[in-house]
Order: structure tokens, then sequence, then C-alpha cells
């Protein structure tokens, strides 16, 4: 690649010789490097953003959650101190359970499970999910149950922090979240 060049003088001298440095042609070596540069940068792909598509209700839709499905509807309300309440159908019939926001994809599974069971393993009667954050909940809470929700291959869940009702107010108060 690189060749080593040497000036060769013809003539012969008595004593000592005198030789010169040798002089390395790099030229190659670079043509090679920006080649090299080249083919890498147009091969290669750069990394795309992973981007969370995220459904929110309109502020002015009071009963949104009448238009939901209560066989197949997990409501997820977001507290302080990485807790979180959970429950299915809706909140009048609701059996609430306080949970970690760190396991609460065992709950998002069991959920799962049921609706799939209750269905009979209909593909078009898939789970849906209401994240609700509360005013007291951590923002990286949010992320993690976001996170949670691709993780689960949730196909519809949606964010209202608008319509926290009454009930589930009380009930998070008390149990100091």
């Amino acid at each position: 690649m690189a060749t080593l060049n040497e000036s060769q003088s013809g003539k012969a001298a008595k004593g000592r010789t005198k030789k010169s440095t040798p002089k390395v042609d790099l030229t190659a070596m670079v043509d090679l490097m920006f080649l090299l540069t080249t083919f890498f940068m147009l091969t290669t792909s750069l990394g795309s953003l992973n981007a969370a598509d995220i459904a929110k209700p309109n502020k002015t839709d009071i009963n949104i959650v009448e238009n939901y499905p209560e066989s197949r509807t997990m409501t997820i309300l977001l507290g302080k101190n990485n807790k979180a309440v959970c429950y299915m159908g809706t909140i009048e019939k609701a059996d609430m359970k306080v949970a970690s926001v760190a396991n609460i994809q065992k709950e998002i599974f069991a959920n799962e499970k049921l609706v799939a069971k209750t269905h009979h393993n209909n593909p078009s009667k898939y789970m849906i999910v209401i994240i609700k954050p509360s005013k007291t909940a951590k923002f990286q809470n949010f992320v993690d149950v976001i996170d949670e929700m691709k993780i689960a291959n949730i196909k519809s869940y949606a964010i209202d922090d608008d319509h926290i009702v009454e009930k589930e107010i009380a009930f998070m108060k008390i149990n100091g979240l």
C-alpha cells in the first residue's frame, strides 16, 4: 500500500556514502481511507427515534368512560411514591388494587388474560387501557407505564388526566397516594 521511495544517485564516491532519508508515499493509504469512510457512511443507517403514539381525549368530552366497553377496559391511576391504582370495568363496580409501578406489568398481563378468556380469545376484543396520572405522580412513572403498554403489546390506550372521578380521588387519599 505505502511505497518507500529512495533516491538513487548513480555516482560512486570514495569514502563514506551519503544515504538519503527514505520518504514514504501515503497517497494510496489516504485514498483507501476516504473510500472506506464514504462506503460506511452510505451503507449504514442512523438510529431513528422511537416515539410512542399517545391518544388523549378532548377536554369537552365529559362522559368519556361510557364509550369504552366495561368488560375489557382497564384503568391505571398513577399516584405518588411509585404506586398506582388499577381496576377493570367502570368505577361503580370497581375492585381497586394498589400496585407498585414496577409490578404493574403483572396486573396488565393478568387483566389481558381475563379479557381474552371472557371474550373467547377474539382478536377484535382486545383490552383497552386508560392511564390517569394524578398531580402527585412522577413523570418517570408515566413513562414506565407507557413502556409497559408497548411491551405488553396493548393495541389501544389513552391518557386521561382531566377526568379523575371523586371515588378514585377518595380511594387514593385513603391509601396515601
